[in-house]
C-alpha cells in the first residue's frame, strides 16, 4: 500500500485531504458561522422573561419558540444535507448566513407575537444549514483520522456561542433593551457573512469532489434511499437520538423551571448550573475527541456509558428521599449532562465511515435528525406532563427514561449490522482515507 509519507510516521494515501495550518484557516472561517448560528440559536434562553413581557403571552405560548425552532431546524436536516452534497458548503453557509441574521434582526424588530414567532422559525431554518456544513467543510480539508476530533472541536465551538448568549447577551438585554441586544447581535451575523464570502473555499486544490449530475427528484430520492440503506447511518442517528435530548431539554427549557421550582433554587444559582452544563460539555468534547480518535473502537462503549451515566444520575436526584436534592448531587447532574452532547458526536462517526464523499452531507443530515427530534418529544411530553401532574417534575422527566430505552433498543439492533457493514467498505478499499501506521 503505497501513499506520501508525513512527518509523524504515518501515509496518507491519495485522496487524503491534506490537513495543515490552510485547513484550519477554513475550517475557522466556517466553523465562525457556526458559532454565531448557536450564539443566535440559544438567545431566547436567557430573553424567555423578557419576550414573556414584551409579547404578553403565557408559558405554553413562550414554549412554542423552542419547540418551532426545533421543528424547523429538524426538519431541515435531510433538505440541507442534499444541498451540501449539490452545492457545497460556500454556497449553503452563505444561505444559512443571510437567512439567521434576518430571523435575528427580525426578532429584535417584531412587534407581535405572530412575527417574532416567524423570526424565529427563519432563524432555525439558517441554523439548520451551519452544522452539517461544518462537519464536511471538516471532512473536505482534514485527514479522516482526525475527523472525530474535529467534530467534536465543531460542538465546542457551538457550546461557546451558548456560553457568549448566556453571559454577554443577557447583561446586554439589561444594558440598553430588547431592541438594541438583539439587533446589536445580529452585527455578528453580518460579519461572519462578510468572511466567509472573502476567504472561504470548499476544498484544497485537486481534491474537488467527482462532479454528481443533477436528475431531478429521482437523484434526491437516491441520495436519501442509498444513505439510509447504510446501517451505521441509522445507527448514528440512533446514537444522536439517544444522548443529545437530555442537556438540550435541560438548556433550551426545562432547567430553570426545575431548579427553581422543583429544588428551590434561586435564579443566579440555578443560572451558574446551566453555565456549568456549557463548561463541562466542552471538556467531554476535547476528551470525547481524543479517545476516539486513538481508539476508533471505544465509540460504542462512550455512548453506553454515557446513556447509562446520565440515567443513573436524573434518576437520583428525581427520587432523593429528601424534598431536595442536595447540591452536589445536582453538580454532579449538570457535570454529566455535559456528556451528553459530545456523545450524540460520536453518531456522525458511525455514519461517516460507510458513505462515500457525495453522500456525506445527506448522512449527515439523517443522523443529525435523531436528537432534535428526541429533544422535541421530550419538551413537548414534559410540559404536557407537568400540567397533568400539577407540576410534578419527578413524573415529568420520566420522558427521559423512556426515550432513552427505546433509543437503546436501536442501538443494540443496528449495532452488529453496522460492524459488519464499514469491515466490508475498509477490506473493499471504498472510504474516502485510510490511516496506515508505518
Amino acid at each position: 500500500m503505497t501513499g506520501v509519507r508525513r512527518p509523524g510516521g504515518t501515509r496518507v494515501l491519495p485522496g487524503d485531504p491534506p490537513g495543515g495550518r490552510r485547513a484550519l484557516a477554513m475550517w475557522g472561517v466556517g466553523v465562525s458561522v457556526y458559532f454565531v448560528a448557536v450564539t443566535f440559536r440559544t438567545s431566547l434562553g436567557v430573553a424567555g422573561l423578557d419576550a414573556a413581557d414584551r409579547f404578553g403571552v403565557n408559558a405554553s405560548a413562550l414554549s412554542t419558540f423552542s419547540i418551532l425552532q426545533l421543528l424547523v431546524y429538524a426538519g431541515m436536516q435531510i433538505p440541507v444535507g442534499l444541498l451540501v452534497d449539490r452545492l457545497g458548503t460556500k454556497k449553503v453557509l452563505g444561505i444559512g448566513a443571510v437567512l439567521f441574521t434576518v430571523g435575528q434582526l427580525g426578532f429584535a424588530l417584531s412587534p407581535t407575537y405572530g412575527m417574532a414567532l416567524a423570526s424565529r422559525a427563519l432563524l432555525g431554518c439558517g441554523d439548520a444549514m451551519t452544522f452539517i456544513s461544518v462537519l464536511r467543510l471538516g471532512t473536505r480539508w482534514f485527514p479522516a483520522r482526525r475527523g472525530p476530533l474535529i467534530g467534536q472541536l465543531a460542538g465546542l465551538v457551538g457550546m461557546a456561542g451558548n456560553l457568549v448568549s448566556t453571559l454577554v447577551l443577557a447583561r446586554l438585554l439589561n444594558d440598553v433593551g430588547w431592541t438594541a441586544a438583539f439587533a446589536g447581535s445580529a452585527l455578528a451575523g453580518v460579519v461572519v457573512l462578510v468572511l466567509l464570502l472573502l476567504f472561504l473555499r470548499d476544498h484544497p486544490e485537486g481534491h474537488a469532489p467527482e462532479p454528481v449530475p443533477h436528475q431531478g427528484a429521482a437523484y434526491v430520492r437516491r441520495q436519501i434511499a442509498a444513505s439510509w440503506r447504510e446501517p451505521g447511518t441509522r445507527l448514528g442517528m440512533w446514537v444522536h437520538f439517544t444522548t443529545q435530548f437530555p442537556a438540550m431539554v435541560f438548556l433550551l427549557l426545562w432547567g430553570m423551571p426545575f431548579l427553581v421550582e422543583a429544588q428551590g433554587l434561586s435564579r443566579a444559582t440555578a443560572g451558574e448550573l446551566l453555565t456549568l452544563v456549557v463548561l463541562s460539555h466542552m471538556v467531554f468534547g476535547v476528551v470525547y475527541g481524543q479517545i476516539v480518535a486513538r481508539h476508533y473502537g471505544a465509540r460504542l462503549p462512550l455512548v453506553l456509558g454515557t446513556v447509562g451515566m446520565t440515567a443513573l444520575l436524573w434518576a437520583a436526584a428525581l427520587v432523593h428521599p429528601a424534598e431536595t436534592a442536595p447540591m452536589w448531587l445536582l453538580v454532579v447532574l449538570c457535570t454529566g449532562l455535559g456528556a451528553c452532547g459530545p456523545a450524540s458526536m460520536i453518531g456522525f462517526d458511525f455514519s461517516r465511515p460507510v458513505n462515500p464523499p457525495e453522500r456525506q452531507g445527506t448522512a449527515s443530515g439523517i443522523t443529525n435528525m435523531g436528537g432534535f427530534i428526541a429533544s422535541m418529544t421530550t419538551l413537548f411530553a414534559i410540559g404536557v406532563l407537568l400540567d397533568a401532574t400539577g407540576d410534578d417534575y419527578a413524573v415529568a422527566f420520566s420522558a427521559v427514561f423512556v426515550l432513552q430505552a427505546f433509543g437503546i433498543t436501536q442501538i443494540l439492533r443496528l449495532r452488529g449490522q453496522a460492524a459488519r457493514r464499514e469491515r466490508e467498505r475498509l477490506v473493499a478499499g471504498r472510504v474516502e482515507s485510510v490511516h496506515v501506521p508505518v
